[in-house]
Protein backbone atom coordinates (compact mmCIF):
# COMPACT_ATOMS: atom_id res chain seq x y z
CA UNK A 1 0.00 0.00 0.00
CA UNK A 2 2.86 2.36 0.85
CA UNK A 3 4.11 2.01 -3.32
CA UNK A 4 0.26 3.30 -4.34
CA UNK A 5 0.22 6.17 -1.98
CA UNK A 6 3.38 7.38 -3.74
CA UNK A 7 2.67 7.02 -7.00
CA UNK A 8 -0.71 8.83 -6.66
CA UNK A 9 1.46 11.81 -4.69
CA UNK A 10 3.54 11.87 -7.72
CA UNK A 11 0.64 12.24 -10.02
CA UNK A 12 -0.89 14.81 -8.50
CA UNK A 13 1.96 17.65 -9.22
CA UNK A 14 2.04 20.31 -11.71
CA UNK A 15 -0.67 20.69 -14.69
CA UNK A 16 -1.01 18.81 -17.53
CA UNK A 17 0.46 19.48 -21.07
CA UNK A 18 -3.49 20.09 -22.05
CA UNK A 19 -3.96 21.97 -19.12
CA UNK A 20 -0.97 24.48 -20.31
CA UNK A 21 -1.90 24.73 -23.87
CA UNK A 22 -5.61 25.51 -23.07
CA UNK A 23 -4.16 28.60 -20.79
CA UNK A 24 -2.27 29.67 -23.17
CA UNK A 25 -4.94 29.87 -25.62
CA UNK A 26 -7.15 31.28 -23.67
CA UNK A 27 -4.45 34.54 -23.16
CA UNK A 28 -3.51 34.56 -26.59
CA UNK A 29 -7.71 35.29 -27.50
CA UNK A 30 -7.86 37.09 -25.00
CA UNK A 31 -4.58 39.44 -25.97
CA UNK A 32 -6.22 39.56 -29.25
CA UNK A 33 -9.44 41.66 -28.12
CA UNK A 34 -7.29 43.67 -25.66
CA UNK A 35 -4.35 45.04 -27.80
CA UNK A 36 -6.50 47.16 -29.95
CA UNK A 37 -8.00 48.81 -27.28
CA UNK A 38 -4.35 50.21 -26.29
CA UNK A 39 -2.65 50.54 -29.69
CA UNK A 40 -4.11 53.95 -30.66
CA UNK A 41 -4.10 55.87 -27.18
CA UNK A 42 -2.11 58.63 -28.96
CA UNK A 43 -4.74 59.98 -31.31
CA UNK A 44 -6.95 59.98 -28.35
CA UNK A 45 -4.54 61.92 -26.27
CA UNK A 46 -3.18 64.23 -29.36
CA UNK A 47 -7.70 65.23 -29.92
CA UNK A 48 -7.90 65.86 -25.87
CA UNK A 49 -4.85 68.21 -26.08
CA UNK A 50 -6.47 69.94 -28.84
CA UNK A 51 -9.60 70.65 -27.11
CA UNK A 52 -7.90 71.49 -24.19
CA UNK A 53 -5.78 74.17 -26.32
CA UNK A 54 -9.30 75.48 -27.99
CA UNK A 55 -10.72 75.84 -24.31
CA UNK A 56 -7.39 77.85 -23.21
CA UNK A 57 -7.07 79.96 -26.40
CA UNK A 58 -10.87 81.03 -25.82
CA UNK A 59 -10.96 81.62 -22.05
CA UNK A 60 -7.40 83.89 -23.20
CA UNK A 61 -9.08 85.96 -25.43
CA UNK A 62 -11.78 86.56 -23.38
CA UNK A 63 -9.54 87.47 -20.69
CA UNK A 64 -7.27 89.65 -22.59
CA UNK A 65 -9.89 91.59 -24.30
CA UNK A 66 -11.86 92.31 -20.45
CA UNK A 67 -8.33 93.80 -19.42
CA UNK A 68 -8.00 95.68 -22.91
CA UNK A 69 -11.82 97.11 -21.98
CA UNK A 70 -10.85 97.78 -18.59
CA UNK A 71 -7.51 99.75 -19.29
CA UNK A 72 -8.93 102.22 -21.62
CA UNK A 73 -8.58 100.23 -24.51
CA UNK A 74 -4.66 100.66 -25.29
CA UNK A 75 -2.15 98.55 -27.49
CA UNK A 76 -1.31 95.49 -25.64
CA UNK A 77 -1.96 94.63 -21.83
CA UNK A 78 -0.22 93.01 -19.22
CA UNK A 79 -1.57 89.14 -17.42
CA UNK A 80 -0.35 87.89 -14.67
CA UNK A 81 2.40 90.60 -13.94
CA UNK A 82 4.57 90.07 -16.29
CA UNK A 83 2.98 88.56 -19.48
CA UNK A 84 2.51 91.47 -22.40
CA UNK A 85 0.10 90.24 -24.66
CA UNK A 86 -0.05 92.68 -28.09
CA UNK A 87 -3.37 93.22 -28.84
CA UNK A 88 -5.65 93.63 -32.38
CA UNK A 89 -7.54 97.04 -33.33
CA UNK A 90 -10.25 94.91 -32.40
CA UNK A 91 -9.05 94.08 -28.35
CA UNK A 92 -8.51 90.80 -28.71
CA UNK A 93 -4.75 88.95 -28.75
CA UNK A 94 -3.04 89.19 -31.94
CA UNK A 95 -2.46 85.71 -34.15
CA UNK A 96 1.32 85.36 -33.25
CA UNK A 97 3.22 84.00 -30.06
CA UNK A 98 3.38 87.58 -28.55
CA UNK A 99 -0.61 87.45 -28.46
CA UNK A 100 -2.74 84.71 -28.72
CA UNK A 101 0.31 82.12 -28.27
CA UNK A 102 1.13 84.51 -24.93
CA UNK A 103 -2.32 84.97 -23.86
CA UNK A 104 -2.85 81.62 -23.88
CA UNK A 105 0.47 80.06 -22.99
CA UNK A 106 1.04 78.00 -25.66
CA UNK A 107 4.06 76.43 -25.51
CA UNK A 108 6.17 75.83 -28.79
CA UNK A 109 7.10 71.92 -27.37
CA UNK A 110 3.70 71.09 -27.22
CA UNK A 111 1.93 73.36 -29.91
CA UNK A 112 2.58 74.77 -33.70
CA UNK A 113 0.90 78.19 -33.95
CA UNK A 114 0.93 79.22 -37.46
CA UNK A 115 0.80 83.20 -37.71
CA UNK A 116 -1.53 84.64 -40.00
CA UNK A 117 -0.17 86.88 -42.57
CA UNK A 118 -1.71 90.25 -41.48
CA UNK A 119 -1.25 88.89 -37.26
CA UNK A 120 -3.93 92.02 -36.44
CA UNK A 121 -5.95 90.51 -39.04
CA UNK A 122 -6.01 87.03 -40.22
CA UNK A 123 -6.75 83.71 -38.36
CA UNK A 124 -4.02 81.44 -36.60
CA UNK A 125 -3.41 78.30 -36.66
CA UNK A 126 -2.98 75.48 -33.82
CA UNK A 127 -2.20 72.23 -33.78
CA UNK A 128 -0.27 69.72 -31.51
CA UNK A 129 3.31 68.61 -32.36
CA UNK A 130 2.75 65.02 -33.42
CA UNK A 131 -0.29 64.65 -35.05
CA UNK A 132 -0.24 62.17 -37.62
CA UNK A 133 -1.92 64.54 -40.26
CA UNK A 134 -1.05 68.62 -38.82
CA UNK A 135 -3.69 69.64 -41.48
CA UNK A 136 -6.04 67.59 -40.00
CA UNK A 137 -5.48 68.26 -36.17
CA UNK A 138 -6.30 71.62 -36.18
CA UNK A 139 -8.12 74.66 -35.06
CA UNK A 140 -8.19 78.31 -35.93
CA UNK A 141 -7.76 81.68 -33.83
CA UNK A 142 -9.24 84.95 -35.14
CA UNK A 143 -7.61 88.18 -34.03
CA UNK A 144 -10.58 90.55 -34.72
CA UNK A 145 -13.75 88.34 -32.63
CA UNK A 146 -11.60 86.38 -30.57
CA UNK A 147 -13.30 83.07 -31.37
CA UNK A 148 -12.03 79.70 -32.89
CA UNK A 149 -13.54 77.83 -35.84
CA UNK A 150 -12.66 75.18 -38.17
CA UNK A 151 -11.79 72.19 -35.34
CA UNK A 152 -10.79 69.36 -37.00
CA UNK A 153 -9.27 66.40 -34.91
CA UNK A 154 -9.25 63.65 -37.72
CA UNK A 155 -6.07 63.42 -38.46
CA UNK A 156 -4.76 63.51 -34.93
Amino acid sequence: MNMMNQMAARKEKGFTLIELVMVIVILGILAAFALPRFADLGGDARRATLEGAQGSVKSAAAIAHSKWLAQGSTGSVALEGSTTVTMSPEGYPTSDADGIGAAAQLSTEDYTLTDGTDVAADPATVSPVGATTAASCIFSYDPTTGQTSGFDADGC
